[in-house]
């Protein structure tokens, strides 16, 4: 099967050739842990999670490499730790469990590693005596160790940016002593109420760049097939990135294709807490969304262009997901996702091209190979087989009491009384009843929130 996925750094799509087709390797920044995800946080997750079950089915399960990791070192996190009296490890903790069972929602994988930066340092400090004695690093007055952008003629490729065009890009406060504004941090002294490590330089703790760049050296090599993350990244972090350990490794290469997902939006509108319109998956879940919803919400537009989140959006994807999954009621799902849906993929994670192959294929009543090719892409997963299991505990009064009510909305439909169907099914929804109306019938089906007490009271 050809591949070809977007190279941010070529800026066009390329063939996707491993380095070696039996231990393919790829890298993506994961969250900073100081609070619950945001569908922002999510896009990425699921994104790559979609790479990672793909290569994992062209390739071989144990053929592929995928390490995320968490930024447990931050000064938000410190922020937060003072602010709320709480220890960094708490804070870093929970937020790490939160995540894992937020993503575990939206039904991503877990990635075979999920570093945490704090199990590092000694990698990291090994790096940066690295670019020090290379003369691509320095140490200033005030003992903070600087990268020296300059030092790296291909600073700026990844991101198209001129040096003279660009401005100081590090997350962390940087000394005022740079001998070039553009330098960036690699270690800098620690507060002695923040964390920090033993090193050459003093105590302190790293830069954010130099995390990743130690945390990718150690996990899976010098030399790797995809670095992902989302596109705000690509200036300064994975410029920086590249410029630190191509400068450590100079015949490594680094990563040979760059992917990066586009930004979202609500309803049009960047995502902010000022706005109000800042969503986490917890609160999309608890609000009776299921997180199958959400990821094919996520999926459903091309993952490098802008995602806007609208309520019409989820609407629809919940409609199209409950029809899908009335259709797939009671089949057995092929062994294999359709070559179609590989096809599409294989052309730069082509989403919105996969989806219109699966509605080809409830078309063709192919309804085998739809819920294998829609549980590929993490869609009619959640408690699936639970809910059919659900469905065969229903005694006769149920089933019939099921019946009735439809009967009862079809011939509101007849007398084209809509509001009443309407609120009958909206009635039936709550309950966990999905109504899937064809030409010439009503089908229905159990929703993984299926509540067989409320059912008694409908």
């Amino acid at each position: 099967m050809k591949i070809r996925f977007y190279d941010t750094k070529e800026k066009k799509k390329t063939f996707f050739k491993p380095i070696n087709s039996k231990d393919i390797k790829f890298y993506v920044c994961g969250p900073t842990v100081y609070e619950r995800a945001h569908i922002g946080n999510a896009r990425p997750a699921v994104v790559f999670d979609v790479l990672f079950r793909f290569l994992r089915q062209v390739f071989g399960k144990t053929c592929v490499t995928y390490v995320r990791n968490f930024t447990d070192i931050d000064d938000k996190i410190n922020k937060q730790a003072r602010d709320t009296g709480r220890s960094i490890t708490s804070i870093t903790d929970e937020t790490i469990e939160w995540y894992k069972q937020d993503m575990n929602q939206l039904n991503v994988l877990e990635p075979t590693e999920s570093p945490r930066a704090t199990e590092y340092i000694d990698a990291m400090i090994r790096q940066i005596k690295i670019l020090l004695n290379k003369k691509n690093a320095y140490l200033d007055d005030a003992g903070h160790v600087l990268f020296s952008v300059r030092s790296f003629p291909d600073y700026g490729l990844l991101s198209n940016r001129k040096l003279e065009e660009m401005v100081s890009g590090s997350r962390v406060a940087v000394s005022e002593n740079k001998s070039d504004p553009l330098d960036f941090v690699l270690w800098k002294p620690s507060e002695v109420e923040d964390p920090g490590w033993d090193s050459p330089w003093g105590r302190g703790r790293p830069g954010w760049h130099i995390e990743c760049s130690a945390m990718i050296d150690e996990l899976i090599g010098k030399a790797f097939d995809i670095h992902g993350g989302g596109i705000d990244l690509v200036f300064p972090h994975h410029e920086n990135e590249i410029a630190q350990s191509c400068c450590a490794y100079p015949t490594s290469g680094f990563a040979n294709i760059w992917m990066h997902n586009g930004f979202l939006q609500i309803e049009g509108e960047k995502m902010s807490k000022s706005l109000g319109n800042f969503l986490t998956v917890q609160d999309l879940i608890s609000s009776g969304l299921t997180g199958e919803v959400i990821r094919m919400v996520l999926m459903s537009t091309h993952y490098r262009q802008p995602l806007d989140w609208t309520h019409q959006r989820v609407a629809e994807c919940s409609k199209i997901l409950s029809k899908w999954r009335g259709l797939c009621a009671g089949t057995v799902a092929s062994e294999r996702p359709s070559p179609t849906i590989l096809k599409a993929l294989a052309d730069d994670l082509n989403t919105p091209k996969a989806f219109a192959e699966l509605h080809a294929l409830a078309a063709a009543e192919n309804f085998s190979d739809l819920l294998a090719s829609a549980q590929f892409l993490g869609l009619l997963e959640q408690d699936f087989h639970d809910v059919e299991h659900k469905k065969r505990r229903l005694d006769e009064i149920d089933r019939h009491k099921i019946e009735a009510i439809i009967n009862k909305r079809s011939a509101a439909k007849k007398t084209k009384d809509f509001t009443k169907a309407d609120l009958i099914r909206k009635k039936m929804e709550a309950v966990g009843i999905l109504i899937n109306d064809q030409s010439d019938k009503t089908q229905w089906s159990l929703s993984p929130n299926f509540d067989q007490k409320k059912l008694k009271d409908l």
